[in-house]
């Protein structure tokens, strides 16, 4: 197949996916359901992927912004990073937006979700490149307004160095009242080992989560937003996201049913 371009993308990852192994797909809806967390390297290219960490990479490097807050919705759980916003991401990036965009990669999500995934109806949500990069970065437990994330993972400290994701499964976010501690007590904290080239997919409205302090190295990743049709009937504020960019981000999507893609497999 040629080259991958913005108008072909769809057409290698139909490629991609269709090549791909069913029970491999089938063991990550399990671990989506059992535990919030299903990690699916397997769901994009390794062309696509190179693609999206070159831009990811520069974006780190070039338009990236320090965020040192404590969110009072989150018990005041740490954001100590570097983030690049959704808008300049936009700006000054091709790749990030149009994966995100692609109804194929819409499709597969689905299909490990076992529920249509919507594009996230809030724009400055959509994605956002995070870099941990000096002792104590992290980004502290919290939840998500919307249903889903998918992560992928440019760059990762080895394990002793931390940046691993820790969850929480079957939680609830009480933005007067989050109980952070509590939830931790009450409930069991998975870890999840990861490296560079990991894809994983989070039920982020359900599952409480964080990325570890790292001790050393540097972890670079994209998160892309996504909805569910649930998230289109309710009331969501958006006050962990404006406060943690410092303005005001207006910005919202009507709302699309999903379109059924050429997914093959089942």
């Amino acid at each position: 197949m040629s080259a991958v371009t913005l108008s072909n993308l769809d057409e290698h990852l139909s490629a991609h996916l269709t090549g791909q192994p069913d029970e491999g797909f089938i063991q990550c809806r399990k671990n989506l359901e059992e535990t919030g967390f299903a990690l699916i390297p397997q769901v994009l290219p390794a062309s696509i992927k190179k693609l999206l960490a070159d831009e990811v990479t520069l974006l780190a490097e070039t338009r990236s912004v320090r965020r040192d807050v404590q969110l009072k919705e989150t018990s005041d759980s740490h954001r100590k990073m570097r983030n690049v916003t959704a808008v300049e991401i936009r700006t000054h990036g091709r790749w990030i937006a149009a994966v995100y965009q692609s109804p194929m990669l819409r499709e597969a999500l689905s299909w490990v979700a076992g529920e249509p995934v919507e594009l996230c109806p809030y724009l400055p949500e959509q994605y956002v490149v995070t870099r941990l990069e000096s002792s104590g970065d992290t980004h502290g437990w919290h939840w998500d307004d919307y249903s889903f994330g998918l992560i992928f993972v440019v760059e990762c400290p080895p394990l002793e160095f931390g940046g691993f994701v820790q969850t929480v499964a079957d939680t609830s976010w009480d933005k007067a009242d989050p109980k952070v501690f509590h939830q931790l007590v009450e409930s069991p904290i998975r870890s999840h080992a990861l490296k560079p080239g990991d894809v994983y997919l989070l039920r982020t409205d359900t599952t409480m989560h964080q990325v570890h302090p790292i001790l050393s190295g540097r972890r670079t990743i994209v998160n892309m937003a996504f909805a569910a049709d649930r998230d289109m009937e309710k009331e969501i504020s958006h006050e962990t996201m404006e406060e943690l960019f410092q303005v005001e981000l207006p910005g919202r999507l009507p709302h699309r049913r999903h379109q059924k893609g050429v997914m093959t497999w089942a």
